[in-house]
């Protein structure tokens, strides 16, 4: 199972195709709709929040609200784009029309792929490296990883998200009973914190960056409850389920570190008070005393709950520029201002989501096989009793 995603940040559409997802799988727009509805709120969120209501559509691989095999094509429109036509378009234009066209952009903004990226394709106008690199792209790979969620509801693996610190504020209360119930919580919180006392603080502390023109970063945290044991490999590098989450939790735009279980606190810790102790019994087969571990030993799922966490860095376009450097006259000057928001931790918590969600639906398909629904179900469920008893 893949998928590919392409569009502009102010282009007509955004589009991601789906290839190898499962028949018999029921699926609507309606419930790919409710997690970019999810992306888009959150404290701390700019105006292109208030423009765009973003809304899949499904145009093939769905019959009847159900997976027929064939690949999925699935399409957001962007409702903006009636005031970039002329400079987002895709036929050419006269050279009166190009007067009309706002003036390139030469200003490379820093902490963005605008400088880079005009070197690596020869751009003189570096709209053509923001427009794609937005993290406007991150929509349908929102919609991408509802389709997985999906998948992974009917397999019973379930997937919850939340925010763990924002601008050096962290939630240190953090009580929940279910991914259910974590996920009710997140959802009534602005800042899907479940603290709600660090929650108004971590309001407070984006409200402060807003003012002086400053933005803030912080940590997102997924869990999965209900993966089988022993998905992934040990005997390839490239076979390790952990490092391909890593991997995907790491391509979230800005997102620049990621530890699985204790992760980093390891360093510090006696391997006595590390590894976790394994335990068997009748009802449940093997399970673990503690889960350090985050999930995974050697490359593969201990069937313990997996436990991500991602930083995710200050968005780089601020209201206060930095200096950058003109790439045409080769003059300083302030780089230029593009609409952003003041922080964007609680959509990344979704889009981490997102993504963990699809690199678990493809681990489970390659494990358990990926045609229909009705045998992959089986094959779990076989695995599962097989695993209890060994």
């Amino acid at each position: 199972m893949r998928y590919l995603t392409a569009g502009e940040s102010h282009g007509p559409q955004l589009t991601t195709i789906l290839e190898g997802v499962p028949a018999g799988l029921e699926l609507t727009a309606e419930m790919i709709n409710y997690e970019l509805q999810r992306r888009q709120k959150g404290y701390g969120r700019g105006r292109r929040m208030q423009i765009e209501k973003d809304q899949a559509q499904i145009t093939s691989g769905v019959r009847h609200g159900v997976t027929i095999g064939a690949p999925i094509a699935l399409v957001v429109q962007n409702n903006d784009f009636k005031h970039w036509q002329k400079i987002m378009g895709t036929a050419p234009i006269s050279p009166e029309e190009q007067e009309e066209v706002k003036r390139k952009i030469t200003r490379p903004r820093p902490g963005h792929a605008d400088l880079n990226g005009a070197i690596k394709y020869g751009h003189r106008d570096m709209r053509n490296v923001l427009e794609r690199s937005s993290a406007r792209e991150t929509t349908v790979r929102v919609a991408a990883g509802a389709v997985a969620k999906t998948i992974l509801s009917e397999l019973g693996v379930k997937v919850g998200g939340h925010v763990k610190e924002i601008g050096g504020v962290k939630a240190e209360n953090i009580q929940y009973n279910s991914i259910e119930e974590l996920q009710r919580i997140t959802e009534e919180s602005p800042v899907r914190c479940l603290d709600p006392e660090a929650g108004e603080k971590m309001m407070q502390a984006i409200d402060d960056a807003k003012k002086n023109g400053d933005s803030i970063g912080g940590i997102v945290e997924v869990i999965v409850e209900g993966m089988p044991i022993g998905v992934g490999s040990y005997v390839q590098y490239d076979r390790k389920l952990e490092a391909k989450l890593a991997a995907a939790v790491m391509s979230i735009n800005a997102f620049k570190g990621v530890e699985i279980g204790i992760g980093f606190e390891a360093a510090h810790r006696p391997g006595s008070q590390v590894h976790d102790e394994i335990q068997w019994n009748e009802e449940n087969g093997y399970t673990r005393r503690t889960n350090n571990a985050g999930g995974f030993e050697g490359g593969m799922t201990t069937g313990m709950p997996i436990v991500i966490r991602g930083v995710m860095k200050p968005i780089p376009t601020l209201y206060k520029p930095l200096e950058s450097v003109d790439i045409d006259t080769k003059e300083p000057f302030k780089a230029s201002i593009e609409r952003s928001d003041s922080c964007a931790v609680p959509a990344a918590s979704v889009v981490a989501e997102s993504v963990v969600a699809w690199e678990l639906a493809v681990a489970l398909l390659e494990e358990f096989g990926h045609d229909r629904m009705s045998a992959i179900k089986e094959n779990i469920e076989r695995h599962k009793e097989y695993s209890k008893n060994f």
